[in-house]
């Protein structure tokens, strides 16, 4: 299988998990309404662990741009192979987010509030604040990317096969403890793509979908991935 499309796959199996999950926490008459945080945050969890055991032995499993780029400044990831990683992370998001909708398709119209309509696609912040909420996506991002290089570092962890369940649970621990000023997008391709579905999709109903907040989730986290890479190359020279 080729970088994209493996890259499109398991990004489209990461947001069909995790989009899905907030769909079924938000959504008005979902048997899941209400579920909570918690439900959403182990929700994405598993949505990672999942995507990146179906495609991992092809592409790695980046499943995110912040990843990829973050690799390949220092020199894990190949110049060469970036842009099939984006085109099919962005091209897996997409494709994920219309099948969320698709799955979900008796439940927008019952809800009113279009704002928890859009929240089933992309992030917003708690409380808008253009320094904070850029300096929160930096951080969650920096430790995804520093902790997954580290994953990779560790002896017997690789041959193991728990890496997926791993990312898993370290996204699920980012989620619990930085996840409640932004959502922790930690990967532009969860929150753009999707978003651009939400303004596409005839969604009864819906509202704008918030493209003044939209460069936040996308320049963050490629800020925090490339820093968080920098550091692990510093910490684990060898």
């Amino acid at each position: 299988m080729s970088i994209y499309g493996a890259e499109t796959i398991g990004t489209a199996i990461l947001i069909l998990l995790g989009d899905g999950v907030v769909a079924a926490t938000l959504l008005a008459r979902s048997k899941a309404e209400n579920g909570g945080w918690i439900v959403i945050t182990f929700g994405w969890a598993m949505g990672v662990a999942m995507a990146v055991y179906a495609i991992g032995a092809f592409s790695g499993g980046h499943l995110n741009p912040a990843v990829t780029l973050g690799f390949a400044v220092i020199g894990v990831t190949d110049w060469s192979d970036v842009p099939a990683y984006l085109a099919g992370e962005f091209s897996g998001a997409f494709i994920g987010a219309v099948l969320v909708w698709a799955a979900y398709l008796n439940h927008w119209r019952p809800t009113e509030d279009p704002g928890l309509k859009l929240a089933v696609f992309c992030t917003a912040p708690a409380i808008r604040h253009t320094v904070n909420n850029l300096i929160t996506e930096i951080i969650g991002t920096f430790l995804l990317v520093f902790v997954v290089l580290a994953f990779g570092s560790a002896a017997g962890i690789g041959d193991s096969g728990l890496t997926p369940l791993l990312v898993g649970l370290l996204v699920l621990g980012i989620g619990l403890s930085l996840g409640g000023p932004t959502g922790y997008a930690i990967n532009p391709a969860r929150d753009l793509a999707p978003r651009i579905a939400h303004a596409i999709l005839p969604i009864p109903g819906k509202g704008p979908s918030d493209w003044e907040y939209s460069w936040i989730p996308v320049v963050g986290p490629i800020v925090g991935g490339i820093l968080g890479a920098l550091a692990w190359k510093l910490f684990f020279p060898g």
